[in-house]
């Protein structure tokens, strides 16, 4: 009997840890569900954005071209001023003054003249009769030439100061808004071509120009694209882009392409872009910030929606799922969104199946019950 009970003892214990290992492999939880679906192939019009800022096409400092007083100022600060409008005035007579004295200058010039010419016309005759030696008939005739330059002389004097006279008024050298006033009326300034006081400036309104910068990569995409023939180079072809401001959500500012610059910045490894727009209600102004979208050609397209997209540190990842439930994951390089859906530049082919509902449930390398569902563009 002592023997037997130890025995029986083991024999009891043993069918109850059995009993436990087998539980758990009776009660195992289920694949979780996901919802898959193969990327949606479109033929799709593909725009790129990037950010930029209007600037307008022309910008003029206002200064004067002659020094003196200001005598009055008209024009109103702010208002959109036409081409050859008045803007300011500086103090005439003094300029008047001297028109008087280049005109005095040229009478004096031209009597001179008149006298020289009429001793050469009488030494001529004198000439031909030997009574006048030929040196006097030289001296005459280099006091008449002598005459003459002076009277051109004078001629000129006279256009540059009624050219003074004209730059006192100071006129709008183009269309466009003008900003306020620099310099009152009474105040003096100084003209010329250094150092003149600067007295307003303008900056042209209809048409305005779209700056921004785009990369690198993708200015080798669109040489690409242009290289082979599939969209023209924004150099060659007016490309149109659209716009919208900070506060507005659609791209209603339509315009094109004018000009790409002529080489990378190296510092940012950028290229400067630019469009112009046609403003003429005056709305867009000089400065404001916008978001454009360039033309990038059409072309054969993978889209997701965003919801499939998870982030693997710096990288943007899909979750696959074979043909046996096996979860997989894909990193893929994305563009933009169209339709409602992301553009997939690489990373993913037609025949992957994705997950595109239940992503919190779906793990590398485990496996799920995969549950077909529709990718649906807007």
């Amino acid at each position: 009997m002592i023997r037997i009970v130890p025995l029986a003892s083991l024999i009891l214990i043993a069918n109850m840890l059995a009993g436990c290992d087998s539980k758990p492999a009776a009660n195992s939880a289920p694949a979780p569900a996901v919802t898959v679906s193969r990327p949606l192939q479109k033929s799709i019009t593909e725009w790129d954005e990037y950010t930029g800022r209007f600037t307008p096409l022309e910008t003029v400092e206002i200064r004067a071209r002659v020094s003196g007083f200001i005598d009055s100022v008209h024009f109103q600060e702010g208002q959109i001023v036409k081409k050859d409008d008045l803007l300011f005035v500086i103090d005439q007579r003094p300029y008047q003054i001297a028109v008087e004295q280049a005109k005095a200058d040229i009478e004096r010039a031209q009597a001179k003249l008149d006298i020289a010419t009429q001793d050469v016309n009488r030494a001529t005759p004198l000439l031909q009769s030997q009574t006048l030696t030929e040196r006097e008939f030289d001296t005459r005739k280099s006091i008449q030439r002598d005459a003459s330059g002076q009277l051109a002389a004078a001629n000129a004097a006279l256009k540059q100061a009624q050219l003074n006279l004209e730059w006192t008024e100071v006129r709008a050298p183009i269309a466009g808004r003008i900003s306020d006033k620099r310099v009152d009326a009474g105040n003096l300034i100084s003209g010329g071509q250094t150092g003149a006081t600067l007295l307003s400036v303008i900056v042209s309104i209809d048409p305005i120009h779209f700056v921004f910068d785009g990369s690198e990569a993708d200015f080798l995409h669109y040489l690409r694209l242009a290289a082979a023939g599939t969209r023209p180079s924004s150099r060659d072809a007016p490309n149109p882009v659209a716009v919208r401001l900070a506060d507005e959500t659609e791209y209603t500012h339509l315009g094109r392409m004018d000009f790409v610059d002529n080489a990378i910045n190296p510092k940012t490894g950028t290229i400067r872009g630019r469009a112009i727009f046609d403003n003429k209600d005056g709305f867009l102004t000089p400065g404001f910030f916008g978001r454009l979208r360039l033309f990038g050609g059409t072309h054969d397209a993978l889209l997701i929606p965003d919801s499939a997209i998870a982030s693997d540190q710096a990288n943007k990842i899909v979750f696959t799922v074979a043909e046996d439930g096996t979860v997989g994951t894909k990193r893929v390089e994305l563009g933009p969104i169209i339709d409602g859906l992301r553009v997939v530049r690489s990373g993913l082919a037609p025949t992957d199946r994705i997950v595109i509902d239940g992503l919190p449930r779906a793990r590398p390398g485990q496996k799920v019950k995969a549950e077909d569902g529709t990718i649906k563009a807007q």
